[in-house]
């Protein structure tokens, strides 16, 4: 059977009463053509503008290798030149990824490229935009957003690679305890359903993202993200109406977050050791029973 894939929802244009009945109240990502041709950024945004707006600026760079037991979430691999990664990831393949890059931080004149999709929807946080790069064939384990955002992921200059799972998935996909991302000892690209047999039967949807396209990506919905050419994006937040998601979020970013660093740095290897076998045995107890029902 294998992880079951569907093919993303793709329109080139869609009203606020469509995209909330058929994306928004339902919680279904979809990717949206046209709203990113709109923006300046879709002309301006080449690499060598990138270089000439963030400039020699240096910027944390991470790998897809399996994090250390005692680091906190998000420790970099190790930093560089802006404009000598741009160059970098333009001239080869790389695992290097810029992660979480403030634009307003390194580079206010970002700011003026873009527009917040306001006529879709409310709730965006207009000052924290984020944007990511990566190398030709870098990967984004597979994870979702601590913060529980709804997000509109726009791509620049290449393609990318994108399979999403209902927030539902979480056991089967192998969840660890106290985190929002996965065991990372599977590819879900194409896993041993031998070693994670609680993957096999695993619903999801597959997307790829060209120059200009808009992802968008309901709260708590996982991703795994493949760069296939040197390229980069950027994420508009937008907070979901629920006080429960609101709740969760903030319980996330606070108490969640700051035991698991805690016990990280006091028990490190021991503790994720114990991590992992929790997430073994609950895909496993999940993949017995059924779980989710559909």
């Amino acid at each position: 059977m294998g992880v079951i894939l569907k093919p993303i929802d793709i329109v080139d244009d869609i009203t606020k009463e469509e995209f909330f009945e058929k994306y928004l109240r339902p919680r279904r990502p979809v990717v949206i053509k046209n709203m990113a041709r709109k923006w300046p950024a879709y002309q301006k945004w080449t690499m060598d503008y990138m270089k000439e707006v963030v400039g020699d600026v240096t910027v944390p760079l991470y790998d897809s290798s399996k994090a250390d037991p005692a680091a906190p979430i998000n420790a970099p691999t190790t930093e560089m030149k802006f404009a000598d990664y741009i160059d970098l990831i333009q001239r080869e393949p790389t695992d290097l990824r810029i992660f979480f890059f403030d634009p307003i931080k390194k580079a206010n004149k970002l700011l003026e490229d873009y527009i917040s999709p306001k006529e879709l929807m409310g709730g965006f946080l207009d000052k924290y935009p984020s944007m990511f790069f990566g190398g030709k064939g870098s990967v984004t384990f597979l994870h979702y957003d601590i913060d529980l955002a709804h997000i509109f992921h726009t791509h620049f200059n290449g393609r990318k690679h994108i399979l999403l799972f209902d927030y539902k998935w979480k056991e089967r996909l192998y969840k660890l305890p106290y985190a929002t991302y996965a065991l990372e000892d599977f590819d879900i690209s194409n896993p041993d359903f031998e070693k994670f047999p609680a993957l096999d039967g695993v619903e999801g949807i597959e997307c790829f993202l060209e120059h200009g396209d808009t992802l968008f990506m309901p709260t708590g919905w996982w991703h795994w993200m493949k760069y296939l050419d040197g390229s980069f994006s950027i994420s508009l937040r937008a907070w979901d109406k629920s006080w429960a998601v609101k709740a969760n979020s903030l319980w996330n970013l606070t108490v969640q977050r700051n035991f698991d660093n805690i016990m990280k740095a006091r028990f490190k290897k021991k503790y994720m050791d114990w991590k992992e076998r929790k997430a073994i045995e609950r895909a496993n107890y999940a993949l017995k029973k059924g779980l989710p029902k559909r």
